[in-house]
């Protein structure tokens, strides 16, 4: 008869980490951030969180309903509180800012982000109508609140581009004679690339702002 006791046996089977939506986006998010938009599979996935592909899809039922998760994420991050105390020019400022700098972390989405439906992303549609409301009550009418944003949108997601781009890119190197105009506009910019990004970035937004008040404004003064 043996001397020690045993250990209980435990029963079922071995238990994987618990999954949640907020776990399975905020993974999906820092493969994306650490290895690019190319390496975000399931699979990936599934093995980044450690449980089973078929345990993934059971709570997660396509890589698309990831992506949408993931959207509504970042969107939640962008800043919309100039809404509620500035003018609608303003405020659309502040927010086409928190905008880019939002994407301008995760270039990588913006191609697939830029095309997903908004139908299951209620960050991103609570953002979309704190928008409208202010753009609306600016005097702005109909299709063309959605063409504000749209255009906003736009500009954000280039500039993000922009914001990542190496500091070098518009070195003409030894063809500099070609495009002497150029090259000497070039060497006048910042050095640093994010303080080129921020400028090009502010020219291109206030012309943007300039453009679309003149325009409500002639919009006004119609009969």
């Amino acid at each position: 008869m043996p001397s020690a006791r045993t250990a209980p046996r435990r029963r079922g089977r071995p238990s994987e980490p618990i999954l949640s939506t907020e776990r399975i986006t905020d993974t999906a998010i820092r493969i994306i951030s650490s290895r690019g938009f190319g390496d975000l599979t399931m699979t990936a996935l599934a093995r980044e969180l450690g449980v089973s592909a078929s345990a993934l899809y059971n709570h997660m039922p396509s890589k698309r309903e990831v992506l949408i998760r993931v959207q509504d994420r970042i969107n939640q991050e962008i800043d919309c509180s100039g809404f509620e105390r500035l003018p609608w020019d303003l405020a659309l400022e502040h927010w086409a800012r928190s905008y880019r700098d939002c994407y301008a972390e995760l270039t990588a989405l913006i191609p697939v982000v830029a095309v997903l439906s908004v139908a299951d992303s209620p960050h991103t549609l609570r953002m979309y109508e704190t928008v409208a409301q202010s753009l609306s009550a600016a005097g702005w009418q109909g299709a063309e609140v959605v063409e504000v944003i749209v255009a906003v949108e736009s500009l954000v997601f280039g500039a993000a581009y922009d914001a990542t781009a190496p500091a070098d890119i518009f070195d003409a190197g030894e063809h500099a004679a070609l495009a002497p105009t150029f090259t000497a506009a070039v060497a006048a910019r910042p050095a640093e690339a994010g303080a080129a990004a921020d400028a090009a970035f502010d020219v291109a937004l206030s012309a943007m702002l300039d453009g679309l008040r003149a325009r409500l404004s002639a919009a006004r003064a119609r009969p």
